[in-house]
């Protein structure tokens, strides 16, 4: 017998039971309660907040449509994840290759503002922030999305081989080389010649 994620049952176990006006009203919860997060892994992916948006809007219309196919037993965030990464794959597909000079010619690696915070560490958050994103941005799908899942989302490695549909090995190693392209885009760990 299958068992009823947490993210499931704090939703509303008694919801299960209602049908599809149940659903709507479970889907709606776990929907409100795991946006901020997809929205911060599609806003790594394409490094643009109206890529992002868009991303994550048609990532809830695909998740809700397909809600009836959701596994009850895993969690709902896992399952957003990788119709995110599903998205995101299949519009790289549809584009054509775009070629840049440098990676300064990449519209959207400005971040939102944390009001609370001192105008000093904004402008160095700032400054961290987006020469992340560019080096996020330069490795190869395969290994940004491994990264983000596991170093900023905080995902398992078993969590990520499922989202991405791959080994735990593929992960492993997709982790591995792309934390050694970041450091190398950083400058981080190479000594001075």
């Amino acid at each position: 017998m299958a068992t009823t994620h947490p993210d499931v049952t704090a939703a509303g176990g008694a919801l299960q039971a209602r049908g599809a006006a149940g659903d709507r009203q479970l889907f709606e919860e776990l929907a409100a309660r795991h946006y901020r997060q997809a929205y911060h892994i599609a806003y790594r992916m394409p490094g643009s907040h109206a890529d992002a948006e868009d991303l994550v809007q048609e990532a809830m219309i695909r998740a809700f449509t397909s809600f009836h196919r959701y596994r009850r037993d895993l969690p709902f965030v896992n399952w957003l994840y990788r119709i995110i990464v599903n998205l995101r794959i299949d519009d790289l597909r549809r584009k054509p290759k775009a070629w840049f000079e440098s990676v300064e010619e990449m519209g959207g690696l400005a971040e939102l503002p944390d009001l609370d915070s001192d105008p000093a560490d904004l402008v160095l958050a700032q400054e961290i922030d987006t020469t992340l994103q560019k080096a996020l941005l330069a490795l190869p799908t395969e290994f940004r999305t491994s990264v983000i899942l596991c170093d900023l989302e905080g995902l398992s490695y078993e969590e990520i081989a499922t989202v991405m549909k791959c080994s735990i090995g593929t992960v492993r190693s997709r982790i591995h080389r792309g934390r050694a392209q970041l450091r190398r885009l950083l400058g981080v760990g190479i000594p001075n010649k």
